[in-house]
């Protein structure tokens, strides 16, 4: 296989509802659509489902941008491979930028796979036909608001809340869910905001009976989270400080993780994901995925590798409609009582929406062999 030309769309899209979490809150998103083509004629689409703000990690829409025109596409024009895996390694002399490596490579992993006539979940080893869903709620102005969205997604099905927590909005927007829904499966994201002084304060969500607690502390400080952990009796799980397998490696020997999130996007694709859940798989760590408001292309993604056997508890691959009036893709995601059914179709397993995403591009460049 060789591909022939790579077309990049910086494409905007409102939320339908404002997200906010410790470090800041947003009410629309760019996101960059990777489209590759062979010389078949064969297309394969990713999604660069980076922040445009440097909160969450380093990368933003513009460094992702750079990256794919100025390294990460040149590198793979041209150049003859027989298997997605392979594509990353073209790009081996670049370091870090995972957001901006992750949509060529599932974009390499779409290709593959609609030119094998397979599913993506087929083509990654998948095994389930359905995903459990569960939704991640932000921070509101109130309880009260707080309390009606999560009545509004039991509602709608979903059986796993996760909420955002800060300083000052922690311990009772917690102790206020939990008593309304005594038996609802909950878990909360502090997105690293805390430090390890705050531990004290962190101890006492133990009491509510989370599912995990997610990354209280700075991606990098592994020691804080292990000695919490053994404070604890609720899980922690890593989201910001596992980028890469070694990572893992180290956070598994200091014992600072029990439950592993999983984004395609944070490890730089598909296939660095998949290697990070048969790592946490071997190593008994349950994994889920996490999510990152991707548009269909990497939401669709994200369903694919929530089939793998380790993904045992209910990953962020919500409906399209609870982020967006108007997906990417057709037909959009769909969730049932939480539920999303793994497409059996070839490659993605959608159609894509290039009509509508010529309409909501800000920026598109082609760049050929």
């Amino acid at each position: 296989m060789k591909i022939v030309a790579a077309k990049l769309h910086r494409v905007r899209l409102p939320l339908v509802h404002e997200f906010r979490t410790s470090s800041h809150g947003k009410s629309m998103l760019d996101h960059i659509l990777v489209e590759l083509t062979d010389e078949s004629g064969a297309v394969g689409w990713g999604e660069v489902a980076s922040p445009s703000d440097p909160f969450y990690a380093p990368e933003t829409v513009e460094s992702c941008w750079h990256l794919g025109e100025r390294y990460l596409v040149p590198a793979i024009l041209g150049k003859e491979w027989e298997r997605p895996e392979q594509l990353s390694q073209l790009w081996a002399k670049v370091r870090g930028n995972q957001f901006a490596k992750s949509g060529l490579d599932t974009a390499g992993w779409v290709l593959w796979a609609t030119i094998n006539c397979v599913p993506l979940a087929e083509a990654l080893g998948g095994t389930r036909t359905e995903v459990v869903a569960g939704v991640s709620l932000g921070i509101e102005p109130t309880i009260d608001d707080l309390l009606t969205e999560v009545e509004r997604h039991l509602a709608a099905g979903y059986p796993r809340v996760k909420l955002k927590i800060a300083p000052g909005w922690d311990v009772e927007p917690v102790r206020a869910v939990r008593s309304a829904h005594p038996d609802l499966d909950l878990h909360v994201d502090a997105n690293g905001i805390y430090t390890a002084e705050q531990s004290d304060h962190l101890k006492a969500l133990d009491e509510f009976g989370l599912t995990m607690i997610e990354q209280p502390f700075a991606p990098r400080d592994l020691l804080a989270h292990a000695n919490l952990q053994r404070q604890i009796a609720t899980p922690i799980c890593l989201d910001e400080s596992v980028e890469t397998l070694e990572d893992l490696e180290t956070a598994l020997s200091l014992q600072a993780i029990r439950v592993l999130n999983i984004k395609v996007s944070r490890m730089g694709g598909l296939t660095r994901a998949r290697a990070a859940h048969d790592r946490a798989h071997q190593a008994g760590i349950p994994v889920w995925c996490g999510g990152m408001h991707e548009f269909g292309i990497g939401r669709a993604a994200n369903v694919a590798l929530s089939s793998l056997p380790g993904f045992s508890l209910p990953s962020d691959v919500s409906a399209s409609a609870k982020y967006y009036a108007q997906d990417v893709i057709t037909p959009p995601v769909i969730a049932t009582q939480g539920v999303v059914q793994v497409p059996k179709a070839p490659g993605l397993g959608h159609d894509v929406d290039t009509a509508f995403i010529a309409q909501n591009a800000v920026a598109t460049i082609e760049l050929t062999s």
